[in-house]
């Protein structure tokens, strides 16, 4: 059995591994990891979202930490970057946020950063995993005269506002600026009001009112229709929705139009090579952004790379390459000259610094880059057999491809979490790569063996 995936512990809340039961032993096991390295009590930092069941989830891993003797620091709902950038400022041994970040509510997870505010190593993952897998760990436990306690932190959003207050040039003001913002009634309910009010914009905010079981639903980064409709009605310059963990960001512009994480990249790669602030002049992505951005790039005189979709990978590459910026379409961008993850307000406050020192609009800032038209197709499968050594399947790829050489893209890949495959198409026309993906789809059903 794995507990770790590529991003985490997920599952179902009450179902392995996200049950109480399980999620003490991760407690338990990831305090034995620091202890066996440090000559202190562990110091083990603990933030979630609004789901129901973080509740539970946050009193089980307390009191697994509390068990081994580890100190826990409780912030209560906090932005995941939010907990990466407070896990390096109060200097935890430790940082765990409880959330399954744009999944609905029944489902939820477990992510670790390491003191420097990036996320815990796999060596590191595999270890905790190792232990908590362990016939028997109750030896492990110290004595009572070495149980841990409970901290809360009543500074964290506080703190957390002051950091991304300090990513802005002096005396930053929003005055005058018109913004919503969609909280997906999720971990940013609390803290982007209060620093968007701070800021003297004036704001309107849904998605502020979480019950543990409404998070992400019809609302938030992946559903931003409803917030493009409210920009509309009450002629604000900007909507930003956020997902249920904090860690994205989708804009819409003033023309109720919405704005891809791939366009806030071309935006801020464009803005820094102005000012000869981007850092080896390149940028990093994932082989699913828009071939758009990619055009655009090469425009640009940008250098770039496609790393497979995840933050763990883009974040790597970007330290491989000396790059200060990267990101994903769905809207996590990462900002390393400020944080060492994706942030949504990072993000957003960093897109209307853009508008105002430039006093360009939202709407005009992203003509510079064509989003191509884009048409993804899942299909369930069985198994994930390697499609490249069936002949009919390689050919229609490869007819596919020469279609769309130099003004397109074929991307098939299966899905790293789920038992699907994926299509995707980009091209110059949706009706063309339309009918491209889904003569590809037909071949696959006809000699894929797929399901």
């Amino acid at each position: 059995m794995r507990f770790f995936g590529t991003d985490g512990i997920r599952g179902v809340a009450n179902k392995s591994p996200m049950t109480p039961f399980h999620i003490v032993k991760v407690g338990v096991a990831l305090t034995n990891y620091f202890r066996k390295t440090k000559s202190h009590k562990p110091k083990i930092l603990i933030g979630k979202d609004t789901r129901l069941s973080g509740y539970m989830l946050e009193t089980s891993l307390s009191a697994g930490i509390t068990a081994m003797g580890g100190e826990v620091f409780l912030v209560g709902p906090m932005p995941t970057p939010g907990i990466a950038f407070l896990t390096k400022n109060i200097n935890a041994d430790a940082g765990v946020v409880i959330s399954a970040s744009h999944n609905p509510y029944e489902d939820n997870g477990i992510k670790i950063f390491a003191p420097t505010g990036m996320k815990l190593s796999e060596e590191a993952e595999r270890e905790i995993e190792k232990t908590v897998l362990s016939a028997n760990i109750h030896h492990l436990l110290p004595p009572a005269a070495k149980i841990g306690k409970n901290i809360r932190v009543e500074d964290a959003l506080g703190r957390y506002i002051v950091f991304l207050k300090s990513t802005l040039p002096r005396d930053f003001s929003l005055e005058g600026f018109k913004i919503i913002l969609d909280c997906a009634n999720g971990a940013t309910y609390k803290v982007a009001p209060m620093i968007f009010s701070e800021l003297r914009a004036r704001v309107k905010s849904i998605g502020t009112s979480p019950d543990g079981t409404n998070i992400n639903r019809n609302c938030g980064s992946l559903y931003p229709e409803n917030l493009s409709k409210i920009v509309l009605r009450e002629n604000a310059d900007i909507g930003l929705a956020f997902d249920g963990d904090g860690d994205r960001l989708i804009p819409v512009d003033e023309k109720g139009k919405v704005v891809s994480g791939d366009e806030i990249i071309a935006i801020v790669a464009d803005f820094l090579k102005e000012r000869n602030e981007l850092n080896n002049n390149f940028v990093v992505g994932t082989v699913m952004s828009n071939y758009g951005l990619r055009k655009f790039l090469d425009k640009k005189g940008i250098k770039y790379s496609l790393t497979p979709v995840g933050d763990r990978f883009v974040l790597e590459e970007m330290l491989r390459k000396g790059a200060i910026l990267g990101g994903e379409n769905s809207g996590h961008i990462i900002f390393l000259t400020h944080h060492t993850t994706g942030d949504g307000l990072l993000t957003a406050l960093q897109l209307l610094s853009i508008m105002k020192l430039t006093g360009k609009k939202l709407s005009q800032l992203r003509k510079i880059m064509k989003v191509y038209p884009q048409v993804l197709l899942n299909i369930p499968v069985k198994k994930k057999i390697d499609f490249s050594k069936i002949p009919a399947i390689s050919a229609a790829i490869t007819r596919s491809e020469k279609k769309l050489s130099g003004r397109g893209r074929v991307l098939i890949r299966y899905s790293g979490t789920q038992m699907l495959l994926r299509i995707m198409v980009e091209g110059p026309l949706r009706k063309e790569i339309s009918k491209i993906a889904n003569d590809i789809k037909k071949t696959f059903q006809r000699h894929g063996r797929l399901s």
